[in-house]
């Protein structure tokens, strides 16, 4: 495992083998298709899909550990705990670097660095290489601020006290044959996104780009408390014709802007306890992205509608704890949601998730709506309610071996909604059963996954149409299907998935997908207002492929290829014959 990590994140040199094959098949496919009526689009869902991942696996390794095994050992642990980081966390590579540098405070710690590597399950494995030595070096200071003119974007590194910049900029082309089945008439009819001439029938394109720039940085109050935060700003840019608009424009605004305090204890028993306090505009996904992850929102004036370049709630005050092996987590979310249909959502809650063994975990989770305008329409198109009121109970188990050892995975989630102010009872859930082969040419996994979201039963008295809240992460998570989410979204839906992922190198995943939707109910008010009655429960089918290729720890290359059938409910509503919708979307991400 330790080559593996070691050769994903080296230098920028090209991939070899097999891996070269299957690269150039996917840019061969990208531009013939880019050239021709029949190319492919879909949502970049995260730009970069090591952040955020959840972790696997981490590993503390001395690279010179000497003839006394007893200090190499001793050095690592204090390392690992320094870190507090626990399998089933979030990966953030801006958190990382602040515990890094509480880490670079252990004695006998000469350097430290580490590499971060796609996981067997779609996460990421860490690995944190250790050099013993002197650390007199960051007492006395390192990075531009103290002098040194070839630290990158290392600010300073001087006793403690740690300051990075960012720099990040991503270029993005995206294309549609027949988006919006070649009808965007009666789909975006009312859509208050709609600029200009959207793209519909017949091949568009549009490319996106944006950079995000800033400092983060940690500094040491105490032996055991830290003081941390960041602030960052976007700028982003669309030019032709995507799927609302035909305009051009550009936007400028603040990304991050957060402070927080981390801190900890070990016991002599071995006992961890790990504390988290912040507040501000950050980013926050609640577990696996089922119920909250797009805390911002991307497009219309903001531009880099595919490349959502935004994360950052406009406010999230968040407290975690974390005691071995039990988290505890406390929020409350105001998502930044666009202007033009900000929904005054106010979000509070709790998490708990505990592992009984590596290899398990369960969860509980609870969120109330404390404000909210986002509104529920019955199967008379009457108002029934707002979100303020709505509370969601959420229970989940998820088992993946660790260590990417070979065999089954699975897990499965039931959440029920009611709501405060009238009667409401949504229903939403999945389970997913798995298997995979790390030690198999390309380690492949394969899995399939059943996830239900209800809609609302006219032959009942309450509301049950499931509100997705800010549901979503990316096309592994709850963007289900690349073409289909952008007309259904995860409401009144019961979804089948067959996934395949495969690693023909440590930096290239492919990841295919076919899926198969159909509605909960006939009755689908509140979704797109062009399918608000369905004469059939046949929503469509869809087949895509993803590939992710780590050409550096600095270049990032994504691509997506997506083709989408429209069922019989789709073909009935419409007033003319819906055509199959094709698009393509490549992008590269730098990272200073």
């Amino acid at each position: 495992m330790a080559q593996r990590t070691r050769v994903m994140m080296s230098g920028p040199g090209w991939v070899a083998g097999p891996v070269m094959l299957v690269v150039a098949v996917l840019v061969v496919a990208v531009l013939v298709l880019a050239a021709s009526p029949l190319a492919r689009a879909q949502s970049a869902g995260v730009s970069d899909p090591l952040n955020g991942a959840a972790i696997e696996a981490i590993r503390v390794v001395v690279v010179n550990p000497g003839p006394d095994a007893a200090v190499a050992d001793r050095v690592a642990d204090s390392v690992r705990r320094s870190l507090a980081l626990f399998p089933g966390a979030r990966f953030s590579k801006e958190a990382f670097d602040l515990q890094l540098a509480r880490a670079r405070r252990t004695a006998e710690v000469g350097g430290l660095d580490y590499d971060v590597s796609l996981g067997s399950a779609g996460g990421v494995d860490v690995e944190v290489r250790v050099t013993l030595g002197d650390s007199a070096a960051s007492r006395e200071g390192r990075g531009r601020l103290a002098g040194d003119p070839d630290a990158g974007s290392l600010l300073l590194d001087r006793n403690g006290t740690y300051i990075v910049g960012k720099f990040d900029a991503l270029g993005l082309y995206y294309a549609n044959n027949n988006s919006w089945y070649g009808q965007p008439g009666p789909l975006l009819a009312g859509n208050p996104l709609v600029q200009g001439q959207p793209s519909g029938a017949g091949y568009r394109d549009w490319a996106e780009a944006y950079v995000h720039y800033g400092v983060y940085g940690i500094t040491p109050l105490s032996k055991r408390v830290y003081l941390y935060g960041g602030l960052s700003g976007i700028t982003a840019a669309s030019s032709g014709d995507e799927l609302f608009s035909s305009k051009t424009r550009t936007h400028t605004g603040v990304e991050d802007a957060y402070v927080g305090l981390v801190g900890g204890s070990t016991d002599a028993s071995g006992n961890r306890l790990v504390y988290n306090l912040s507040a501000g505009r950050q980013k926050f996904t609640l577990a696996n992205a089922f119920l909250i992850a797009n805390t911002a929102a991307n497009g219309h004036d903001r531009a880099a509608l595919q490349a959502n370049a935004r994360w950052a709630a406009d406010n999230l005050v968040l407290a975690q704890v974390a005691y071995n092996r039990l988290r505890l987590e406390a929020f409350h979310l105001d998502p930044d949601e666009l202007p033009i249909l900000d929904s005054g959502t106010r979000l509070a809650g709790l998490n708990a998730e505990f592992r009984p063994s590596p290899d398990w975990m369960v969860a509980a989770s609870y969120v109330q709506a404390t404000d909210g305008r986002a509104a529920y329409y019955g199967p008379t198109g009457t108002l029934v309610g707002v979100r303020k009121g709505l509370r969601v109970y959420d229970a989940r188990f998820t088992y993946a071996p660790v260590e990417s050892r070979q065999g089954p995975f699975g897990g499965a989630e039931i959440a029920l909604q009611e709501n405060a102010d009238f009667p409401m009872k949504a229903r939403a859930g999945w389970a997913e059963l798995g298997y995979r082969w790390p030690a198999t040419t390309w380690s492949p996994s394969l899995s399939y996954r059943y996830s239900y979201f209800s809609g609302d039963d006219p032959a009942t008295s309450a509301f049950e149409r499931w509100d997705p809240l800010f549901s979503g992460g990316n096309g592994e998570q709850w963007v289900q299907g690349a073409n289909h989410f952008k007309v259904v979204q995860d409401s009144n839906v019961v979804a089948h998935r067959i996934q395949l992922r495969l690693k023909p190198d440590p930096r290239v995943e492919i990841v295919p997908q076919l899926w198969t939707f159909r509605a909960a109910e006939a009755n689908n008010i509140g979704g797109n207002p062009a399918l608000s009655s369905l004469n059939s429960r046949d929503y469509g089918r869809e087949a895509n492929v993803t590939a992710k290729w780590f050409v550096s720890r600095k270049i990032y290359v994504h691509g997506h290829l997506a083709y989408t059938q429209p069922g019989d409910a789709v073909k009935r509503a419409l007033p003319d014959k819906p055509d199959d919708w094709f698009s393509v979307l490549m992008f590269v991400r730098y990272a200073y």
